[in-house]
């Protein structure tokens, strides 16, 4: 009886860690798909700001600009929270900037300079994103190993040994109902006789 228990607890254990399990992996794909389409973006946005830092140090000058960024006007804060996935912890990023990033204390910049802090500030947006979906993935597929490996576990082992032990039992116990049932059937027949006999 207690094995039966336990039984039909692990059955009903194997089917909400499988239902964890595709759960896991549909929210896995999902980030994937996310995270290679912002892969894509991400690597168009960096060629820009090259494209855009190399065109205005071009024109303004390398060692302008960095006499330009020596003194910055914004501050940059990252504070990082987390977000449950299926009892998953992913990391979460937001920035904060306190100031104004285009207050580089000098009249002598381009626009140029504006355009490239711009791009690299939504670059910068995309790259903690990218940071925070590719964290989620290696979380993922770490927790949709350990839940597979569980699965495996009850599926393959605890419970097939659960249904050989019970199976083992009730053949036992049928095996001693039968030697009971031909015991007490000697034993009514010997009584019989002995009753005959006295007649």
């Amino acid at each position: 009886m207690r094995l039966k228990k336990r039984l039909t607890l692990a059955q009903r254990g194997h089917k909400l860690l499988k239902d964890k399990q595709d759960e896991l992996v549909r929210n896995f794909l999902e980030i994937i798909e996310d995270t290679k389409k912002l892969r894509i973006e991400v690597d168009s946005q960096i060629q820009s700001v090259f494209q855009s830092f190399s065109l205005a140090e071009g024109v303004v000058g390398g060692a302008h600009i960095e006499s330009l960024f020596a003194m910055p006007g914004a501050q940059t804060t990252l504070r990082s929270q987390t977000k449950a996935i299926m009892n998953v912890k992913v990391p979460r990023f937001n920035v904060e900037i306190s100031g104004d990033p285009y207050d580089y204390g000098d009249v002598t910049s381009s626009v140029l300079v504006d355009r490239c802090v711009g791009r690299f500030g939504k670059l910068l947006d995309n790259l903690l994103k990218l940071a925070e979906l590719e964290k989620a993935s290696i979380l993922l597929a770490e927790e949709i190993e350990k839940t597979r490996r569980r699965v495996n576990a009850l599926e393959y082992i605890l419970i097939p040994n659960i249904q050989d032990t019970i199976k083992y039992i009730t053949m036992k116990l049928s095996e001693m109902e039968r030697s009971n049932l031909t015991r007490i059937m000697k034993v009514k027949d010997m009584i019989q006789a002995k009753a005959e006999g006295r007649r």
